[in-house]
């Protein structure tokens, strides 16, 4: 059995935190594990930017209700769906992805936790575990999945290299010079053909 493994933002769905500070003026906002390897770094610091502007999870999920998955991404993951099992490995929180993912029809979701404050402040984040997403793909291999991975950005690369096949998204440049030894796609097209490569050489 063939399992493929996703991220959420940016090959699913609009990069949340940058719809946000697009929607809010803050610039500091935009800033994604596309620039910030260190996830913990990268969330305390929009925790604090958040809380500099007495912004709280109301207000970002106000942003996220108005938003939608990215342009053919319903039709390629319901296409997906019926030949592969599909896992969505994801750095967002349910807090944030579930108006989106019923959008997508309920794909399954491994994600993250926010801790809100009775008035909506967002105090901390919790993670399901360190490395989540190369952690998910080895126990998936550890059950006979042959496993095909795709992602954008600099978190997803572990997930990448431990699975059976790695395949970049529409990934930014830099993602792309250091991590020469992933394919790279710029569609859905694309993708569905790397897809497929994969499947027939794992």
């Amino acid at each position: 059995m063939q399992l493929v493994c996703l991220d959420l933002e940016g090959v699913l769905v609009p990069e949340i935190w940058i719809e946000f500070s697009q929607r809010t003026g803050i610039p500091e906002l935009r800033r994604t594990t596309r620039d910030e390897p260190d996830y913990d770094k990268l969330m305390k610091y929009r925790l604090g930017i958040l809380a500099q502007h007495k912004l709280g999870l109301p207000d970002i999920q106000e942003v996220i209700a108005a938003m939608g998955p990215l342009a053919g991404a319903r039709e390629f993951l319901d296409d997906l769906r019926q030949r592969f099992q599909v896992i969505i490995l994801s750095d967002t929180f349910y807090e944030f992805a579930m108006p989106l993912m019923r959008q997508l029809g309920m794909p399954a979701l491994f994600c993250h936790k926010l801790e809100a404050d009775a008035s909506g402040t967002l105090v901390n984040y919790h993670l399901r575990m360190p490395n989540q997403k190369r952690e998910a793909v080895k126990r998936f291999k550890e059950l006979n999945f042959k496993t095909i991975a795709v992602g954008d950005s600099y978190n997803d690369t572990a997930m990448l290299g431990e699975a059976h096949a790695g395949i970049l998204f529409h990934p930014p440049e830099n993602v792309v010079r250091e991590f020469p030894q992933f394919p790279v796609t710029m569609s859905y097209a694309e993708l569905d053909v790397e897809i497929r490569k994969a499947s027939a050489k794992i």
